[in-house]
């Protein structure tokens, strides 16, 4: 017999429901009781392939914070694939725990074996708190694994290319709203400075941007200001900044109603998942108060673009970025689209990649 109690819990929140809510094609837990993995794979969409997205790992509070959180950030792959033109669908993994604590050669390749049980449909990558090491041991277990290091024929971190996109995407909202797209004598406020922010940083303070930096690593905070001049501020500070630009690259949700009221920006461009806690209610906030969003899923996906181009084969870094290149144009025909719709700009970014999965979908399958 099950308690009342825990039929009340089971009632507030259903995991069929979440699944349901976003469109979700297949949600995959596993768990391993000798390494102590505990991981969560969501595919979201498949028209236009087999899903690939990268595995974070995160001390999440609960399984259904990390459940939440990979429906979310596998869904936006699904439209960053799409939107960047790429023939691939969307998925993501998370790893429930101490990534400093708890990863070893076993734990990772024990993921690598769940990844390759599902036979392709979905193929992994780096993120959050997992490594190209990481993505070796995986490789032991599966083919399925983008990600790898040079020496593997793979291409590395792709960090490089995704702090690329967000810094061209940033360029093209700048330029929508100031008429032109050059950054210099812009004041940037940069929340997360880990690899891709730490790239973003220094093609900033390149072209003649005032740079302020926060993060939860003090360690981050003190490299990246010692080497690009960049301004330190604490992490609630950065919102009340008085600057031209706020560029979310830490962890989502960070555009809520409480700091959307204390954004002094013009400009919101960052390379964050899921920067918008509501969609509808936050992004027309933005609008209300005169700022643009550049679409995250549209400018961080540089990322994607570049273990696409390695999961082709033959991976060739130029070509990765300029595949990230065009992130420039289609930036500015969305912000130009959602002006002229009177729609916000992740409403018009939606509409370019459905568009293209409902076309896509006309003559081909799910993976």
């Amino acid at each position: 017999m099950i308690e009342s109690n825990v039929l009340e819990q089971v009632e507030q929140f259903s995991i069929f429901g979440e699944v349901s809510k976003l469109g979700h094609e297949q949600v995959v837990f596993c768990h391993d009781e000798p390494t102590g993995l505990k991981a969560i794979i969501a595919i979201h969409n498949t028209v236009l392939g087999p899903a690939l997205g990268g595995t974070r790992m995160w001390n999440y509070a609960s399984d259904q914070e990390a459940l939440v959180d990979v429906l979310r950030l596998s869904r936006g792959m699904t439209f960053k694939a799409a939107i960047s033109g790429l023939n691939l669908g969307g998925g993501k993994a998370v790893i429930i725990g101490d990534a400093k604590k708890m990863k070893s050669e076993a734990f990772m390749r024990r993921f690598g074996r769940f990844v390759e049980s599902l036979g392709g449909r979905y193929i992994t990558a780096e993120d959050v708190n997992t490594k190209t090491r990481d993505m070796e041991y995986i490789a032991m277990e599966t083919n399925h694994v983008t990600g790898l290091p040079e020496s593997m024929g793979g291409g590395g971190d792709p960090s490089p290319v995704t702090a690329y996109g967000t810094y061209v995407g940033m360029k093209a909202a700048v330029k929508k709203v100031y008429g032109s797209d050059s950054l210099a004598g812009k004041k940037i406020s940069v929340q997360g400075v880990g690899q891709v922010g730490g790239y973003l940083v220094k093609h900033l303070v390149e072209e003649g941007a005032t740079v302020y930096i926060t993060d939860i690593s003090e360690d981050r905070l003190k490299y990246i200001s010692q080497e690009y001049k960049a301004h330190v501020v604490g992490q609630d500070e950065i919102y009340d900044l008085d600057v031209d630009i706020y560029a979310p690259c830490a962890l989502g949700a960070t555009l809520n109603t409480n700091t959307i009221n204390r954004l002094k920006c013009k400009v919101v461009a960052g390379a964050a998942n899921n920067q918008l806690a509501d969609e509808v209610k936050h992004g027309n906030m933005l609008i209300e108060k005169g700022i643009t969003l550049a679409p995250d899923f549209l400018i961080n996906a540089g990322g994607l673009i570049n273990v696409y181009a390695e999961f082709l084969g033959g991976y060739k870094a130029e070509l990765a970025y300029q595949q990230a290149e065009k992130i420039y144009d289609t930036c500015l025909t969305i912000l130009n689209n959602a002006e002229v719709q009177h729609i916000t700009t992740q409403e018009a970014a939606m509409q370019m990649a459905l568009k293209r999965i409902e076309d896509m979908g006309k003559v081909k399958l799910a993976y």
